[in-house]
């Protein structure tokens, strides 16, 4: 009888600054959308899980907000998650963006990581964009921050020592069984993910005009074999905003609407209704019931 070598299986949260390519890391590593990625900063306002399979483990990525400091109840709440995530987690990987200069940003995210434990492997991301000569100083200092369990340079965005990551991963992980079944590959309910993909068409069309006052509400989800009837209102904060999505003559709320919509189909075949509207809905950002509402996990 062969040896075969125990299945491992853990929860690994993924943390770092806004916009070191969380996101992005976890949809290539589980091979599916499971998270939106934009250029804007603190996208992610939720922890997202999203699973790997592979024949001797199973890996649950917890995906989080960007760590920074909180200046309303939402950025409360996105750090919340991060902390969350990072007391549940066998595993944490540190990602940092090795384009951009070390700062303080930099130095709080790894101080956070140490209140928690030494359990971290960092991955140094966007080595696709720098020269190898740079990544030696980075490590040396990361290196004298914190006692990593490995540092490992990646791109997410092409898939560069990605495997190696997955390996390293997977040698810290516990014997055990699978959480999920195979065809899991996230715990957002479909009307997170609708309202995630709409929020991200209207990120990328406002480009830095809206970077933290959108959000989107889902008030009507119908789906049959034939048709998915999907009604949401995207909240801003002022008129001007509202002017903005709207667009001369509602041409940039046109865009988002076909934007979301063709990506909406892939996720619900084989045809999707999309009405949009938008709110002026000011301090939603503080607005506890707000907050709830767009809590959509709590759905039963």
């Amino acid at each position: 009888m062969p040896n075969h070598p125990p299945f491992k299986s853990g929860y690994v949260a993924i943390v770092g600054r806004p916009n070191a390519g969380k996101s992005t890391l976890v949809n290539a590593l589980v091979g599916e959308k499971v998270s939106i990625v934009t250029p804007t900063p603190q996208t992610t306002r939720n922890r997202i899980l999203g699973a790997v399979h592979r024949p001797d483990a199973q890996i649950v990525l917890m995906d989080t907000p960007g760590i920074h400091k909180p200046l309303s109840r939402l950025n409360d709440r996105m750090m919340a998650f991060v902390r969350q995530a990072l007391e549940e987690r066998d595993l944490a990987i540190l990602l940092v963006d090795a384009s951009q200069k070390f700062g303080r940003g930099d130095e709080f995210a790894v101080s956070l990581i140490r209140q928690h434990g030494p359990r971290t492997i960092l991955a140094l991301n966007k080595i696709d964009a720098i020269r190898k000569a740079a990544l030696l100083p980075l490590i040396d200092r990361y290196a004298k921050l914190h006692s990593f369990e490995e540092i490992i340079p990646i791109s997410a965005l092409t898939g560069d020592g990605l495997e190696e990551l997955l390996k390293a991963v997977i040698d810290r992980l516990p014997e055990g069984p699978a959480y999920f079944p195979k065809e899991f590959f996230t715990d957002q309910p479909e009307r997170f993910l609708a309202a995630e993909i709409i929020r991200e068409k209207a990120i990328l069309q406002t480009h830095d005009e809206l970077p933290y006052s959108t959000a989107v509400l889902i008030d009507r989800f119908e789906e049959t074999p034939e048709l998915t009837r999907i009604f949401s209102t995207l909240l801003v904060e002022r008129d001007s905003q509202k002017a903005i999505v709207i667009g001369s003559g509602g041409q940039r709320i046109k865009q988002i609407g076909i934007a979301a919509r063709h990506e909406l189909e892939k996720l619900f075949p084989p045809k999707v209704y999309l009405e949009l509207y938008v709110k002026v809905a000011p301090g939603w950002r503080d607005n506890p019931a707000t907050l709830a509402e767009l809590d959509y996990r709590e759905e039963n």
